[in-house]
């Protein structure tokens, strides 16, 4: 559907995706997130009962109760909210789990969470609001802050900062991209994406917080993002019931990339390094690249549509766990004896 329908294929307008009026400061990047949530839902026609959403403890964990109002949701502790996905998704495979953290949620309490999240590709969007601060606690640095930043309240950072795409592709993660929430088209295809891809789909937005970091030294800032922001890509979402049309396929044109669903990514490669998001080894050196000249690299960074998911690795029935009879969950008198006699020291 258009992006200017009035109603979508659900018979839904776009503010029946709306959540509760925002709390947070004008013009924060979170709250403009927020929005383009709302937009896809819209376009996509997600029920919203289907979706649950995730978070767990910061301004960004907040941005939950600012759309999709009529889904479930879980706020859960500081950094803990990969455990919640990981329990929820496991209980009930039919949920499309949607996450919102932040640089400290993710990269400081809940790092190791946010790690064996990954490796075990639970099935989510999960996206980190990024902004390299304490917002919520008045202005102290995060984890994300840049090295030799100076913040009023805070001093000077000396420690290097932790690159969340670098992190989840170490911990084999499915998907990877990076964005800017001053750059709204772009958040709208990676989120679509992100939406139609199996597994952990981890979308790093860089999201200023207009109060306490958004001088133009910052990387995490609307100036220095608009001013330096390198896309490698001009990202164009078909979803499966388009049909795609006949597109150049000479090399450094036009690259597409077929999600599980039938969905595609149609890629026009804009960067001179031609990035390839299949290639995990480019990916890598990428970033680390765009890390030593001091980048700022925003789109779709590494894809892996073949990597089974934590439900695939369990081997769960089709049939998410919830929907089955206490008959079909319990294990018979018989079984559970023949596992203690097996487990039985001779």
């Amino acid at each position: 559907m258009g992006a200017n329908a009035r109603v979508n294929l659900l018979g839904l307008e776009r503010n029946d995706y709306k959540g509760g009026p925002s709390t947070l400061c004008q013009g924060c990047g979170h709250n403009s997130i927020s929005n383009q949530i709302i937009q896809v839902a819209f376009e996509m026609g997600l029920n919203q009962h289907d979706i649950i959403k995730l978070s767990g403890i910061g301004c960004s964990s907040k941005s939950p109760a600012y759309f999709l109002g009529q889904s479930h949701g879980f706020n859960s502790l500081h950094g803990r909210m990969p455990a919640i996905a990981t329990g929820a998704t496991t209980a009930n495979r039919a949920l499309i789990a949607l996450g919102v953290s932040g640089d400290g949620d993710t990269g400081s309490i809940g790092l190791g969470q946010f790690k064996h999240m990954v490796r075990r590709n639970v099935p989510i969007v999960y996206i980190v609001e990024n902004n390299g601060v304490y917002g919520l606690t008045k202005g102290q640095f995060s984890a994300t802050a840049d090295m030799g930043q100076s913040l009023k309240y805070a001093g000077v950072n000396d420690l290097p900062p932790i690159d969340i795409c670098l992190e989840a592709l170490a911990a084999d993660a499915s998907f990877v991209a990076r964005s800017f929430a001053g750059d709204a088209k772009q958040v709208r295809e990676l989120l679509k994406a992100a939406l139609s891809h199996k597994g952990t789909a981890v979308l790093d937005i860089i999201s200023p917080c207009v109060t306490f970091n958004n001088h133009e030294e910052s990387t995490k800032s609307y100036p220095f993002g608009k001013a330096h922001q390198e896309i490698l890509h001009d990202i164009t979402y078909i979803p499966e019931y388009e049909p795609i049309e006949q597109i150049e396929q000479e090399p450094g044109t036009v690259q597409t990339v077929a999600l599980h669903d039938g969905s595609h990514l149609m890629l026009k490669r804009l960067d001179p390094t031609l990035h390839d998001p299949t290639d995990k080894l480019a990916a890598f050196r990428l970033l680390e690249e765009a890390r030593q000249e001091q980048q700022f690299i925003t789109g779709l960074i590494y894809v892996d549509e073949h990597r089974q998911t934590l439900a695939e690795i369990s081997h769960l029935v089709e049939t998410p766990l919830v929907a089955l009879s206490a008959e079909q969950l319990r294990p018979p008198r018989e079984a559970l004896d023949r596992m203690m006699q097996h487990l039985v020291c001779c």
